[in-house]
C-alpha cells in the first residue's frame, strides 16, 4: 500500500495503482448492486443504460458504437432491456428506418437506486481516510476525469463535462 506522499514513478505505476482500485470499486459497487431492491441488470446493461441516459434519443448503431459492440449484440441487449422496462423504443422523428432510445422511468430510477448504493459503499471506504489523504484523492480523481473525458469526447471543449455527462463515471 502507498504511504502518504507517495509518488508513483512511472505512469504504468500509476495505472497499476488505478487497476487495483478500480478492482476494489467494482467488488464493492457489486456488494451494493446486489443489494438493490429492483434487481441487478448486467454490466453491459448497465453500461448500456449509462450510455442512453448521456444520449437521450441515441440510435442502435450510435449504442454500439458507445459500447464498442456490434449491432446484432446491440439489439439483443436492447430487447432485453426493453422486455425488463428500463428502455423505451420509438421511431426516429427525423429517419424512418432509425428507432431512437431513451430511459424508461423504471430505467432512471434504477440508475438512481444503483448510483445510491455506490456511494454508500464508497463513503465508507473514503470515511476511513485521513483529511490530507481525501483531499490528495479528490484533486487526483478531478484531474483524472479531465483527462478521461477528453479521451472519450475530445470534440467537447475544457471545462464542458460535467461529472454526471461522463459515462466513464459510473459505468
Amino acid at each position: 500500500m502507498p504511504h502518504r506522499g507517495f509518488r508513483p514513478s512511472s505512469s504504468e505505476q500509476a495505472s497499476a495503482y488505478a487497476v487495483a482500485a478500480s478492482e476494489l470499486l467494482e467488488v464493492l459497487w457489486g456488494r451494493g448492486q446486489e443489494s438493490a431492491a429492483s434487481g441487478t441488470v448486467s454490466p453491459s446493461q448497465l453500461r448500456a443504460l449509462l450510455v442512453i441516459e448521456k444520449q437521450e434519443g441515441t440510435n442502435l448503431r450510435a449504442l454500439g458504437e458507445a459500447l464498442g459492440s456490434r449491432a446484432p449484440s446491440v439489439s439483443r441487449l436492447c430487447d432485453r432491456m426493453e422486455a425488463m422496462g428500463l428502455v423505451l423504443r420509438a421511431p426516429s422523428p427525423t429517419s424512418r428506418r432509425e428507432v431512437e432510445l431513451r430511459l424508461s422511468l423504471r430505467g432512471r430510477a434504477l440508475l438512481e437506486e444503483y448510483r445510491g448504493l455506490r456511494a454508500a459503499e464508497l463513503n465508507a471506504v473514503l470515511e476511513r481516510m485521513a483529511p490530507v489523504d481525501l483531499a490528495a484523492l479528490v484533486d487526483g480523481l478531478a484531474a483524472f476525469h479531465a483527462a478521461a473525458s477528453e479521451r472519450l469526447s475530445p470534440h467537447r471543449g475544457a471545462g464542458t463535462s460535467p461529472l454526471r455527462a461522463d459515462v466513464a463515471d459510473s459505468a
